[in-house]
């Protein structure tokens, strides 16, 4: 009985942080699928929404203010990327590692040492353990909510006309701006919006954790691509609103996965060498299903 109650309490562990993971895969897949642009601006805009909000609550701030704060925070990250990109032509990914860079002493600043202890602060998970919630189900609680509230949000938002035009740009620019939309505001939306829910998830993370770190942020994006692919690979993405919900189911299965993997006792120290393989597999894996299985020639091809 002991052993089942220690794997429910990982199992509920891992649910919990896969939740506020979620936020930041979905961002991700914002720029990665939708723009088909690898962001690196995601490892600085998570430890920026966690510098926000540590500091605004260690300074007396509302948790809920502090991490709408956060949110504009991530989203002038993004703004800064897509300006380098769209403005200077410099090229997105190294328009994600300058704005990357730059953040790293943007959150030093911003906290002015390089931790934060939230240690016996109040978090927005105060409300729901003050209904006698412990922590893990508060998290799960409030994750849930956060989680669904985004998928229902931008389900709407990328059913409209500019979020059309985002979604357009990413599969085929030329056509957009035939139809006459300026591509380089709807790579700068993209880029605005994924970074803010990248920051807003930093900001979870930071008080679920009761801590906020400027290093946070390292590995993040190869974490959400793991997530991302996960999530396409094992739930599917029929429609758009179904691909909204295995990004999140994507990153609750990677946080069960590394929770399985570090009981059977790998060292963490290896943990993101397995994300790097896991991510290295899962995207070669079209190439490798072609090798295994190949597609029969139609006798038009043959003439």
């Amino acid at each position: 009985m002991k052993w089942v109650k220690r794997m429910l309490d990982i199992l509920l562990g891992a649910i919990s942080l896969g939740l506020l993971w979620a936020v930041m895969t979905i961002g991700v897949f914002i720029t990665y699928r939708i723009l088909d642009i690898a962001d690196l601006t995601v490892e600085g805009s998570i430890a920026m929404g966690a510098a926000i909000a540590a500091r605004g609550i260690t300074a007396g701030m509302n948790p809920y203010a502090a991490t709408a704060l956060a949110l504009l925070g991530g989203m002038a990250a993004g703004l800064c990327t897509g300006l380098l990109h769209t403005q200077l032509k410099i090229p997105a990914l190294l328009s994600g590692i300058l704005t990357m860079i730059a953040l790293w002493s943007v959150n030093l600043h911003i906290m002015g040492k390089a931790n934060i202890s939230l240690l016996r602060m109040e978090t927005v998970y105060t409300v729901f353990e003050n209904m006698r919630m412990n922590k893990t189900s508060a998290i799960i609680t409030l994750g849930l909510i956060f989680v669904l509230a985004v998928i229902s949000i931008l389900y709407w938002f990328f059913g409209t006309e500019i979020g059309s035009a985002i979604r357009a740009t990413g599969s085929n620019p030329h056509m957009v701006r035939a139809q006459g939309i300026n591509t380089d505001i709807t790579i700068i939306l993209g880029l605005v919006l994924s970074n803010g829910l990248v920051a807003v998830s930093g900001a979870l993370i930071a008080q679920s954790q009761s801590y906020a770190d400027v290093q946070m942020g390292t590995g993040a994006i190869v974490i959400g691509l793991a997530s991302v692919i996960i999530g396409e690979v094992l739930f599917g993405r029929k429609n758009f609103y179904i691909h909204l919900i295995s990004l999140a189911l994507g990153a609750v299965t990677y946080r069960i996965i590394i929770a399985l993997v570090l009981k059977l006792g790998m060292p963490a120290n290896d943990l993101k060498l397995f994300t790097a393989i896991t991510v290295a597999i899962a995207l070669s894996l079209p190439v490798l299903q072609q090798h295994i299985h190949p597609r029969k020639k139609s006798w038009k091809e043959v003439d």
